[in-house]
C-alpha cells in the first residue's frame, strides 16, 4: 500500500556545495539537542575567519542505527571549501537529484513526517541513495535545513524546516 501525504514532496537538481561541520557520534533522542548546539560553534569559527555562509545551517543524518543512535553533522553551506581546522571538517554535500518538502511546526514531528516520506517515495519505486550495513542505514545526504532561527522565532511550533534526501543516481 502506498503511503499518502498531506502534501505533495518536490524534486531538486541540486549542486555540490562545499560546506563547515562539527560531528558527534552516538547522538539519541534524549541527547539530539547537543548537535544543534553546535551550529554556534560554526558559525563562530567562520566569523573569525571572515567567511559567510552560503545558505541557512544544516544537519546532516550520515547513519541511523536500529538502536535509536544517529551520527548526524551540524554544518554550514560554504561558497568555496575550507581547509579542516581541529574539532571543524569541510566536506561536500553530493550533486544529485533530492525529494524535498518544508515542514512549519515543531521538530520534533520531522522524524515522523520524514518517515512517511521515505515510505511514499519507495511506494512510488524511488530508490534512495542509502545503503544498510548490520541494521543501520547509511544515507549519501539526508538534511534538515534549518529556514528560522530559535533566537528568533522562539517558539518551535512556528520553526520552518526544510528537509532534502538524495535519490540514487541512475
Amino acid at each position: 500500500m502506498t503511503t499518502q501525504l498531506p502534501f505533495e514532496p518536490s524534486f531538486e537538481e541540486r549542486p555540490a556545495v562545499p560546506y563547515a561541520a562539527i560531528k558527534r557520534d552516538d547522538i539519541t533522542a534524549a541527547n539530539f539537542a547537543r548537535i544543534a548546539d553546535r551550529i554556534p560553534v560554526i558559525l563562530g569559527w567562520l566569523g573569525g575567519r571572515g567567511i559567510a555562509a552560503a545558505g541557512a545551517p544544516f544537519l546532516k543524518y550520515d547513519v541511523i542505527r536500529p538502536d535509536g543512535t544517529f551520527q548526524v553533522v551540524a554544518g554550514v553551506p560554504l561558497a568555496s571549501p575550507v581547509e579542516d581546522d581541529g574539532e571543524i571538517f569541510a566536506a561536500t554535500l553530493p550533486a544529485g537529484r533530492y525529494v524535498a518538502f518544508t515542514h512549519a511546526g515543531h521538530p520534533d514531528r520531522l522524524i515522523e513526517i520524514t518517515t512517511s516520506v521515505l515510505d511514499w517515495g519507495t511506494g512510488q519505486g524511488f530508490k534512495w541513495d542509502m545503503t544498510e550495513s548490520g541494521g543501520a542505514q547509511h544515507w549519501a545526504c539526508r538534511l534538515e535545513i534549518f529556514k528560522t532561527h530559535p533566537l528568533e522565532v522562539p517558539d518551535p511550533n512556528d520553526w520552518v524546516t526544510d528537509v532534502a534526501v538524495k535519490l540514487a543516481d541512475g
